[in-house]
Formats: C-alpha cells, sequence, structure tokens
C-alpha cells in the first residue's frame, strides 16, 4: 500500500492503492485532496471486504500509515499483520512504485487532468485497463485479474 500525487491543472491531488504483490492486482484505491489516515483505513476496509482480508498489508513509514487508528484497525480489529519499510528503503516498494511509473506514464502524463473529477475518472479508466487488460511479461504474460482469481480459487 502506498500514496502517490496526481498532478491536475495548477494543482495535486493524492492517490492511495493497494497491490496484490504476487499477481499485481489492485485490490482497492482512492483519490483525495487530502492524506489523513481515516483515508487509508476506509480503502483498507473497503479491499477486503470485496476481497479478503491479508495476512500481511506492507506500507512505508508516512504518517497516515504510522497513525495509532490505522495500526490499531490493521493489527487488533483485522488481525492483518502491518509491515512497514525502513527509512529510504523504496525498493522495499518496488511493485506499487512500478505501478506508479505505469500509471503515470500510461495515463496521467498523457492524458493531464483538468480537475478532479476528471483526474478521478482517467485513473479509474487505467485501473480497470491494468488490472482486466494489461499483460505482465513478469506474470508470463498474463492479467492481474485472471491471476489474482485463479490464486484465490487455489487459496480457497
Amino acid at each position: 500500500m502506498d500514496i502517490t500525487y496526481i498532478p491536475v491543472q495548477i494543482d495535486f491531488l493524492y492517490l492511495v492503492a493497494i497491490i496484490a504483490v504476487y499477481t499485481r492486482f489492485i485490490v482497492g484505491w482512492s483519490v483525495s485532496n487530502t492524506m489523513e489516515s481515516e483515508w487509508c483505513r476506509q480503502v483498507v476496509q473497503e479491499a477486503v471486504e470485496q476481497y479478503g482480508k491479508p495476512e500481511i498489508l506492507n506500507t512505508d513509514q508516512g504518517s497516515q500509515f504510522s497513525a495509532i487508528e490505522f495500526g490499531r484497525y490493521l493489527t487488533k480489529d483485522l488481525k492483518i499483520k502491518l509491515s512497514m519499510d525502513g527509512k529510504g528503503r523504496a525498493i522495499d516498494h518496488i511493485f506499487i512504485e512500478r505501478f506508479w511509473r505505469s500509471l503515470k506514464y500510461e495515463q496521467v502524463y498523457l492524458y493531464p487532468a483538468s480537475d478532479g473529477i476528471e483526474a478521478y475518472k482517467g485513473i479509474k479508466k487505467y485501473m480497470s485497463f491494468y488490472n482486466h487488460k494489461r499483460r505482465h511479461q513478469a506474470l508470463n504474460d498474463q492479467v492481474p485479474a485472471k491471476l489474482f482469481k485463479d490464486y484465490s480459487q487455489a487459496a480457497a
């Protein structure tokens, strides 16, 4: 799970996403004009309700993720182990960082948004493309949604 910024006209928005590392499937995401731990908690809650809970959730040490409420929700309420990267360890987050790069170079920079609504629509369209149509060389040219579904069924 990580947060990045999305430029729009004269400002920017924040985008949070949760990626299933093995399948590269984006299980949850949201856009906001503020970064708060409650926003991040809600994204986790929606992802868990839709796809089930993971054993471990990895984040960086951002204030939203290190907030007591966020940590308590994960570890006490959901019983998910929280893993945090060490300071300056961007490589620990390589899968989500690579996703940010793809999103920005394939959508955000090619189709600059004039406002938040336009940015949201473009990101939503890209998320669907990324999960359901974009083939990944590292996944033997499979799409994340199919691999996630197959993996989820095998684990059940």
